[in-house]
């Protein structure tokens, strides 16, 4: 693009009409390579060299060389020709295409720029959720059958608001999936609804535990489902199609948020749901038999201050929930782990009371610890999920399930809400460390695990006893690897002869550079592997992590398929030497050959080494060898050869090796390989020490074993 681009525009094409290629990525929902590679494919000069009868990606019509802007429908048009791959095919049978996803986009952008133009964003979400209920209920329903403010809301409405809303209802075929998308916006419109939301996969976790319970039974006198903070709704839209049922009742105390909740719901025609601004009002309903319910839920917006000596702490809404299910009737409630893991402590807070009781009535079916972070909002702070029941009529009476579900997360992923799920109906897991049976007596009973003031969660109990272990044989055998000595070690050290060398004797030194021109020793280079190409199978990789410990020799692979995209890559041989040169020089010898180098690893081979390993030439004709020189090249005198501003690095041609007789390489090459070996002896040794101590150490906890000295032991 030339520089007369800059100021020439089209004059139909305004700042409204014009996206950056950053635009593009995020309204086509695709990643910037992507759209960068649209752009070089498509580019008019590639596409009439190459034959390509696609048309050419749009030119641009402003910005700069740097941040180029496109009309936004020419873009459109030209996505309108891309399906999107694997979609699902429309009512019409048409495949949606990055043109639709882009003028979806582009439409509630719109919507977005109008937020500061209107004065808020609350305005701005309840004129498009008025606007989209209104299209749910119809026009059909006399004025008086609709909600109240509902009509004066959708009047009101700002006619942009009003046309972008229609159109995104046309698009998505339904003013319900067009409600859920303009809240969805929440966060861009940066509204504080979207800190209260509960998470989805909270809510997925929610949704997959609310059933089973006790079936629905007919009649105006049994209600399904009871929240008890609706927020603006996540709940009741994932618990299932729980909201298609009658007399399912919201409690909200904002009036902002029970108006959207309540224009969400006709937006999704659903006009059975009472939505009440508190519990008394939850209890006028009485007539209708709404105050109990077979579900109830609740996650909370807990204000960052703690409660822990409030009687309306964040526990009450537990033992709320227990008061008003129904014979078999199921609780979930979200709380902060605080109000399980604190002592109860000489004097009970009203927090350790409520605890106490919850666990004495036998409400408390399972306490679900939730993964950390879980609330993007709610900085530090952590949640449990409680899993309530009629204890009366529980067949697990007395008994409490304890989940660490983030430990689970961290080994299954995002998959967790799932896993969840299937281990408390299970009642187990296969892992023991992630979920247990705790016992947890009533009132009629004294005493219980959980009843011991201490914290009750899942993270804090289920370090338990070990399973299956002896601790006592386990002790001994440790003992016994223990008390298995290093007879030779000192012996050797001892045989172990050094001299001063002789006057007249000094040893010249050689640059590493002139053995390599000499072809002596041979360079390899490291080379740079796409990540997504290592994995754990194939050949070993080598690289900065694996000579600096991070990473264990043999953890990164590459497969030889894989391999073969890069060329220039050679594997390395026995007795080649490793060297990472960075902010000093680490090396290490390759004892059986077969890895590959990652940048900024470089390698050195001895050809005569290889020689003499097939039994070409003698050991006397061999002028260096592999333990021997990765010492020698590690030694001090080149340790501080380093150069350079920002990373310090030692050239290895700079590097220099003594000039030393054959013989006198063989026998540092066979002091340095005992040197090896007596290393992983002693290495041997003390990780039978650790493990001594650590057998002693789980024996005394788990209350197996007695330690006692031996008379006259000191």
């Amino acid at each position: 693009m030339g520089p007369g681009v800059t100021t020439h525009m089209r004059e139909e094409a305004d700042e409204a009409s014009l996206v950056s290629l950053g635009e593009i990525k995020e309204l086509a929902e695709v990643g910037r390579p992507t759209v960068s590679n649209w752009r070089r494919r498509f580019a008019k000069d590639a596409v009439q060299s190459g034959g390509v009868r696609r048309p050419p990606f749009p030119d641009p019509v402003g910005g700069s060389d740097s941040r180029p802007l496109f009309d936004a429908e020419e873009v459109a048009s030209w996505l309108d020709l891309r399906p999107i791959p694997d979609a699902e095919p429309g009512e019409d049978g048409a495949l949606p295409t990055y043109g639709d996803r882009f003028r979806r986009g582009l439409r509630l952008r719109g919507l977005v720029a109008l937020r500061h133009e209107l004065g808020s964003a609350e305005r701005l979400v309840v004129d498009a959720l008025a606007v989209c209920a209104t299209a749910g209920e119809g026009t059909d329903r006399r004025p008086e059958a609709l909600s109240v403010g509902l009509l004066e809301d959708a009047e009101a409405a700002d006619p942009r608001v009003v046309g972008v809303v229609r159109n995104l209802v046309g698009e998505l075929g339904s003013p319900g999936a067009a409600a859920d998308t303009v809240l969805s916006l929440a966060e861009r419109l940066e509204s504080d609804l979207v800190t209260d939301v509960t998470p989805a996969a909270v809510a997925e976790l929610i949704s997959a535990l609310a059933g089973p319970v006790d079936a629905p039974r007919p009649g105006p006198d049994h209600p399904t489902l009871i929240n008890l903070c609706a927020g603006i709704g996540e709940l009741l839209f994932a618990v299932g199609d729980v909201r298609e049922r009658e007399h399912t009742v919201a409690v909200e105390p904002d009036v902002l948020r029970r108006k959207i909740i309540r224009y969400r719901l006709l937006a999704h025609r659903q006009n059975a749901v009472d939505v009440c601004a508190s519990l008394g009002e939850l209890d006028e309903l009485r007539s209708v038999g709404v105050s109990s319910a077979d579900l109830v839920v609740a996650d909370p917006p807990y204000a960052a201050g703690e409660r822990e000596g409030a009687e309306e702490g964040p526990l009450s809404w537990a033992l709320e929930a227990v008061r008003r299910l129904k014979p078999g009737g199921r609780g979930l409630v979200v709380v902060p782990t605080w109000t399980l893991s604190r002592a109860r402590g000489a004097t009970p807070t009203p927090n350790a009371r409520m605890r106490e009781e919850l666990l004495r009535r036998d409400a408390v079916a399972a306490i679900v610890q939730l993964p950390r972070r879980i609330h993007r909002f709610r900085t530090g702070a952590e949640y449990a999920l409680l899993v309530l029941h009629d204890g009366a009529a529980s067949e697990n009476r007395g008994r409490v399930l304890l989940v660490d579900a983030d430990r689970i997360a961290r080994r299954v992923g995002g998959a967790w809400p799932a896993y969840v799920a299937k281990v408390l109906e299970d009642g187990r897991s296969p892992v023991a460390e992630e979920a247990d049976v705790f016992p947890a007596p009533g009132a009629d009973r004294a005493g219980g695990a959980l009843l011991d003031g201490r914290s009750v969660l899942p993270a804090h109990r289920l370090g338990t006893k070990e399973k299956g272990i002896d601790h006592f044989s386990a002790t001994l055998d440790a003992r016994r690897e223990a008390a298995t000595a290093l007879p030779r070690l000192r012996e050797w050290i001892g045989d172990l002869g050094v001299a001063r060398r002789a006057p007249g004797s000094e040893v010249a030194h050689r640059g590493v550079g002139e053995h390599l021109r000499a072809g002596q020793l041979r360079l390899l280079t490291g080379h740079r592997i796409r990540e997504s190409d290592i994995g754990d199978a194939g050949l070993m990789v080598v690289g900065r992590e694996e000579m600096l410990g991070a990473l264990p020799l043999g953890q990164r692979r590459i497969a030889l398929e894989d391999l073969a995209a890069y060329p220039q890559a050679q594997t390395t041989e026995r007795g080649d030497v490793f060297l990472l040169t960075e902010h000093g020089v680490r090396t290490r010898v390759d004892d059986a050959g077969g890895c590959v180098l990652l940048a900024p690893v470089q390698g050195l081979r001895i050809p005569a080494y290889r020689t003499f390993l097939a039994g070409e030439v003698p050991s006397e004709e061999v002028w260096m060898r592999p333990r021997p020189l990765a010492q020698l090249l590690a030694a001090p005198r080149n340790q501080h050869r380093g150069s350079g501003s920002l990373v310090r690095r030692v050239s290895v041609r700079d590097m220099d090796l003594p000039e030393l007789p054959p013989g006198e390489v063989a026998e540092l090459e066979a002091v340095l390989a005992e040197t090896d070996r007596q290393r992983a002896d002693v290495r041997r040794q003390l990780a039978a020490l650790d493990k001594l101590a650590q057998r002693l150490a789980a024996g005394v906890a788990d209350g197996d074993l007695a330690l006692r000295r031996r008379p006259g032991s000191g």
